[in-house]
């Protein structure tokens, strides 16, 4: 029921038969401990899918291999690039790693947005405005003459290839394969090829194609730079291995933001996909497709099939759609809507404003929240969307967020927990201690959001001890810490 806490806050009564309609409505998203438990356990029978061979073509979680085997040891050294394209603005950085006795990395890097045009145009346009984006990058820091590493962090479902060539040294392994033999030697990288988008992109000519391969195309278009692309990685893992170069229990990476993912280091044995049975490799896991076999149908809601069936990708990341940033905005504006024509909300008038869909944006959702006394706040928003709104109403919208994000952060706590308990059995452990690696704006951005996931964590894994380490850059650092750590394995190969 809506807490009654907010009643007397703001000395107002609602109609006891709204508030039951409203409880109605909203009861479904209200998850219990039996309910958490049981995601949990779906979530980990289909990570199992996605790790077999045989079960795979057929896993909703893909469990895709990134054939880095560790985190780095430190002594990397040297001045990297990284590109960071994961959403709708895209970063150039440049990445200087010191091995001084202090691990001192600084960064400098520029913002670019990602036009609508583009997402959804060509693949070439797309890569044609990456590529001057690094140009820019480049001029603005006179480096254009140097042919510097680069690691491209591409927050996409990738498939990458059984690699051909293999090096290794210390704590840290990675394999590459060669892609074009028009490049020189030194230009090794595994082959990344993307197999759907997610967030919003529908580029052309880009799904089933290798994306380092196009990046270079688009560099070769222009011929006033070269760059030597060492590592293509997925920002889960970046943060992991971002946080992971300051705490050596990381060994998870997590992103909660405009999509959401995660990756953990699991036991070779386990990865079917590739040969070999010795020490661990890090999973891409793709959780956003979680439920995409049907498996979260009875906890779906209307609201959330509306969202679904209106989006860009239809039946596709559908657990996504229900804790990330790009959706719960629009979960709640349908919630609105719906209690709107019910004559809940607005005396029954709906603003033209309101029928656009995205416009109520997910950082509503962390401003409304932000201040359980701010309801003038929500009255703000509510006149920006053209609602007349009573401070009844404003109380109603604030409780429907609450709902929506706290839902969103318990299941990802429920998918969180069924990774550190396959972890603390694959070691045959009575107790696990552990960090997870996190970024993401709606986790740090959110008021609430974070402290759910933690105790939804811990109720449903009481046997682990986690740790959530936020990333400040984990995503652009991360590749440039892993371009940083292939480049010492390459060359000492080399000697």
């Amino acid at each position: 029921m809506i807490a009654s806490h907010l009643l007397a806050y703001f000395f107002t009564e609602l109609n006891h038969s709204q508030v039951q309609r409203i409880d109605k409505y909203l009861y479904h998203m209200r998850l219990s401990d039996e309910t958490l438990q049981e995601i949990s356990n779906r979530f980990r029978k289909d990570m199992e899918k996605g790790l077999g061979a045989d079960t795979n073509p057929t896993a909703s979680v893909k469990m895709l291999p990134t054939f880095v085997r560790s985190t780095p040891d430190g002594t990397e050294e040297g001045n990297f690039l990284a590109l960071d394209l994961g959403g709708t603005n895209f970063r150039v950085l440049r990445v200087k790693v010191a091995d001084n006795g202090s691990k001192k990395v600084e960064m400098e890097n520029q913002i670019y947005a990602i036009p609508e045009d583009l997402m959804r145009g060509s693949g070439v346009q797309l890569f044609d405005h990456i590529a001057e984006c690094l140009a820019n990058f480049m001029d603005q820091l006179e480096i254009k003459d140097q042919k510097l590493p680069l690691g491209f962090t591409f927050s996409f479902p990738c498939s990458q290839t059984k690699l051909d060539e293999g090096w290794s040294q210390g704590r840290f392994e990675i394999q590459y394969s060669k892609v074009e033999t028009n490049y020189s030697p030194r230009s090794w990288v595994a082959e990344s090829v993307l197999v759907t988008w997610t967030k919003g992109f529908k580029s052309s000519g880009v799904e089933g194609r290798d994306v380092v391969g196009l990046l270079r195309e688009a560099i070769r278009r222009r011929g006033d730079f070269e760059i030597d692309v060492v590592a293509v990685v997925n920002d889960t893992v970046g943060t992991m291995m971002t946080c992971g170069y300051d705490d050596h229990n990381c060994e998870i990476g997590l992103i909660v933001g405009t999509g959401s993912n995660a990756c953990y280091m699991e036991e070779m044995k386990n990865v079917e996909l590739v040969d070999g049975d010795e020490g661990r490799m890090c999973i891409n896991m793709e959780w956003g497709a979680f439920g995409d076999s049907g498996c979260l149908d009875d906890f779906r809601t209307e609201f959330d099939a509306a969202v679904d069936e209106n989006s860009l990708n239809p039946g596709k990341q559908r657990f996504e759609k229900m804790i990330s940033g790009m959706y719960l905005g629009e979960i709640v504006r349908n919630i609105l809507i719906d209690f709107t024509k019910r004559g809940l909300l607005f005396r029954g008038r709906i603003s033209e404003r309101l029928k656009t869909r995205g416009i109520f944006e997910t950082k509503f959702l962390s401003q409304i929240e932000s201040d359980r006394l701010a309801l003038l706040q929500v009255r703000s928003i509510l006149q920006h969307l053209g609602l007349e709104s009573t401070c009844d109403d404003s109380i109603i919208v604030k409780e429907v967020c609450t709902v929506i994000a706290r839902r969103a952060a318990q299941l990802c706590g429920a998918g969180m927990a069924a990774v550190v308990d396959k972890i603390r059995e694959n070691r045959g452990l009575d107790s696990l201690k552990i960090t997870v690696g996190v970024d993401g704006t709606l986790y740090k951005l959110h008021p609430h959001f974070s402290t759910v996931m933690r105790e939804t964590v811990k109720q449903l894994s009481p046997k682990c001890e986690v740790t959530f380490l936020q990333s400040e850059d984990g995503s652009g650092k991360g590749a440039a810490l892993i371009t940083a750590v292939a480049c010492r394995i390459r060359e000492a190969g080399q000697h």
